[in-house]
């Protein structure tokens, strides 16, 4: 079973693969936060290219937050898993209120990661989307239909690790970049030394890091 020790070195790896199958042109990484930002952020300065947030935010199902049943995003965007929806018995009204509570935290990261920056522009160019590894999917998909609906030219999703099922059945990016699939994938932690929690701030920081290291 592979294990990468945190999300830099797992980060690291994975720019250099996406460097190695051929750098995409014209390229701007986008981070899913909070834990895809410093993935994202390795992946960026492996490639040298931009990078961005796509602010997203998972639908949890009431009393088991971490399954989820779909993800939204900003401009509106959303997928829902109706398979989830339907086995865990949700019910429109609960669907409503976690959609209404999940996109408000949405418009506040956005104001808080971006600081009033505008988002990189994509119109034209391959959007890589990265996150720190995929589960259901619902998330990937809603940044992959983000930034096609920024109009991007091309979207790749990146992930140093994902569920086999997940993988084979994803069809909203154009190409993915994954270093492991293990078989009995549970959850993406299990594949992490250090998983911690990444704070709002360090988002911030990596950000304006980055931003900064481009424009020097």
């Amino acid at each position: 079973m592979r294990v990468f020790q945190d999300r830099i070195e797992a980060g690291r790896l994975l720019g250099e693969r996406i460097a190695a199958e051929g750098r995409p042109e014209d390229a701007v990484v986008l981070g899913l936060p909070r834990g895809g930002v410093p993935v994202a952020a390795e992946v960026a300065a492996e490639l040298d290219a931009p990078l961005d947030v796509l602010v997203v935010r998972k639908l949890g199902v009431p009393g088991q937050e971490e399954v989820a049943m779909g993800a939204v995003g900003e401009g509106d965007a959303l997928v829902l898993n109706r398979g989830v929806i339907e086995t865990t018995g949700v019910s429109q009204q609960d669907l409503q209120r976690s959609e209404s509570r999940e996109r408000a935290e949405v418009e506040r990261r956005v104001g808080r990661f971006r600081a009033g920056r505008p988002p990189v522009p994509l119109a034209g160019r391959t959007a890589v989307v990265v996150d720190d590894g995929m589960a259901t999917g619902a998330t990937a998909a809603v940044g992959c239909r983000i930034a096609r609906a920024r109009g991007a030219a091309r979207v790749v999703l990146a992930v140093p690790v994902a569920a086999p099922d997940t993988l084979a059945s994803f069809e909203a990016a154009d190409e993915i970049v994954c270093l492991a699939a293990p078989p009995r994938f549970m959850a993406v932690g299990q594949y992490y030394v250090d998983f911690t929690q990444v704070e709002d701030a360090e988002v911030v920081r990596l950000l304006d890091a980055r931003s900064r290291g481009r424009r020097g």
